[in-house]
Parts: structure tokens; C-alpha cells; sequence
């Protein structure tokens, strides 16, 4: 975005969602849990514990309560039934896995990992890939993708995926080959969890914005909005994974552009426990 476009839009981005000193985005890295019929469903795992991220060292070796914070919310980990993974970026994926002895092993025993192939298959060592940010997700497919794979605990999907009644993956690629999203329709009200369609609200206003971690900025770009127009037409909540302040907002055209409607009623999730907006990761 343009300096001119932070500034036309500073007097609601700031401070939840910019700082006005640094100039930084405020972002959450956050889980978040759904209860479908009598199944327990977590969209992304965040950042995870323990882990070596060289070219992240904001994240690394991390050692924080997110498994405390999930159990605030009423769930153990024993009782989630699906962890969608929306991409395979290292702040979606980490909390897959935890580390038992010197082994790696998923955190979720009973869970299903619902991850879309063309990103297995991206960023997937093996198969010599190439990504534009470079060695940002260095370690990240062999300590939290690989393990629950090997575990036989995933599946992965193309096309698309119906995980019931209510909810359906779709592809959503351009921030990843194979980034999806999580589409919900139950009695009249509908959602779809986007990932990392956007960073910050502000890409709601100005739809053409990339971040810096977009592997195909056109195909971002064309994505973003298609699935923007989508919940203006619907009336349908949008999202996104990493708000900061109101978690998730309903949207509305204006011109060829889109406009905030109305934020959802969500609280900014503390440490002193879970809210409706997710779970700190």
C-alpha cells in the first residue's frame, strides 16, 4: 500500500491495527475452534513450541501456554476431532506437533489434519521447491507436516473437501499454491475463515495490497477478490487468521473496492484466557 492509503486510513486502523509510532501492523497469531455437530475443529495451529526457525528467530525455540490457553476454551487435546491447516506456512502449522523425548509427534492423537495437497506437495523438501521468501520456513514441513503424515493421520484434498453439512474447504491459491479456505452455512449464517487472504483490514479497503509472503501476487490479488465479493454477497463473516483487535468483520462493495459493514462482536483475545475470537498461539 501507499503511504497516502495508510494515512487516509489511519484514523480506524490505528492502534489495533498499526502502530502509529512505528509504523508496524499489528497482527495475531492465533488458533481458531469450532464446535460442528458433536465434532471439536481447530483452523491453523500457530507457531508451536520448541521449534528451530534460523531464518524466524522471532520464533524460535518458543515456549508459550497455548496448550493451557486451548484448555481455557474447554477443549484437550485428546478431544479435537480435525485440525484444518488453511497452508503450510510456519505460523499456521506449528502446534501440529509438540516434542516428546527428542521426537516429534502430533498434538492432536485423535485429530484428522485436513491439508491441502498442493501445499504438501510445495513445500515438501523432496521435491526441490522454490518459494519467493527464501529459507523463511526452513525446518517447518519435517517437524510439523511430516510427523502427523507419517502418523497416518492426514488427508490431504484437492479441489475441494466437504467436511459436513455446514462446512466445505476450497482452494484459495495465490498467497500459497495451495492456501484454502473454510467455508460455513448453517441455518441462514455464514462465514468463511480465510487464512492469509489478508494480513490487515486494510487490504479490505485497498483489495490489491499483497503482503511480502504472497508466492504469486496476481493469483493473491485475483483470490482476495473473489472471495471478498463472495462475503459482500452473502453477508457472510469474514475471518481472516491474523487481526489483531475485532478479529472478524462483514463487508460490503463500494465501487471496486470493499468497505467494513460492521466488526463482529469478538473481545481481543488476552492471556488470562480464551475468547470467542481464538486462542493465542
Amino acid at each position: 500500500m501507499t503511504q497516502e492509503e495508510w494515512e487516509a486510513n489511519a484514523d480506524w486502523l490505528v492502534p489495533d491495527f498499526l502502530d502509529p509510532v512505528t509504523h508496524v501492523v499489528n497482527a495475531a497469531i492465533q488458533t481458531w475452534v469450532l464446535r460442528s455437530g458433536d465434532r471439536t475443529i481447530l483452523v491453523d495451529t500457530g507457531v508451536g513450541n520448541h521449534k528451530e526457525r534460523p531464518y524466524a528467530p522471532v520464533w524460535s525455540r518458543l515456549d508459550t501456554d497455548f496448550l493451557d490457553n486451548l484448555a481455557r476454551a474447554g477443549v484437550q487435546p485428546e478431544d479435537v476431532d480435525l485440525v484444518v491447516n488453511t497452508h503450510l506456512h510456519v505460523d499456521h502449522v506449528g502446534w501440529n506437533t509438540r516434542l516428546e523425548g527428542r521426537s516429534w509427534v502430533p498434538t492432536f492423537p485423535h485429530a484428522t489434519y485436513l491439508i491441502p495437497k498442493d501445499d504438501f506437495d510445495f513445500w515438501n523438501p523432496l521435491n526441490g521447491h522454490d518459494p519467493g521468501r527464501g529459507r523463511g520456513n526452513q525446518n517447518v514441513f519435517e517437524d510439523s507436516v511430516a510427523p502427523v503424515y507419517e502418523a497416518g493421520q492426514v488427508l490431504l484434498w484437492e479441489d475441494g473437501h466437504r467436511i459436513d453439512r455446514d462446512l466445505w474447504l476450497e482452494p484459495a491459491p495465490g498467497h500459497t499454491p495451495g492456501s484454502a479456505v473454510l467455508k460455513l452455512d448453517s441455518g441462514g449464517d455464514r462465514a468463511v475463515f480465510v487464512g492469509d487472504l489478508l494480513h490487515s483490514p486494510a487490504q479490505i479497503v485497498a483489495p490489491d495490497a499483497n503482503s511480502c509472503f504472497c508466492e504469486d501476487p496476481a493469483g493473491a490479488r485475483a483470490t482476495r477478490r473473489r472471495l471478498l465479493g463472495w462475503a459482500a454477497d452473502r453477508n457472510a463473516l469474514l475471518v481472516p487468521a491474523h487481526l489483531g483487535g475485532h478479529g472478524a468483520a462483514e463487508v460490503a462493495r463500494e465501487g471496486n473496492r470493499f468497505a467494513i459493514r460492521e466488526w463482529a462482536p469478538f473481545a481481543p483475545y488476552t492471556p488470562a484466557g480464551a475468547t470467542a475470537e481464538g486462542v493465542g498461539a
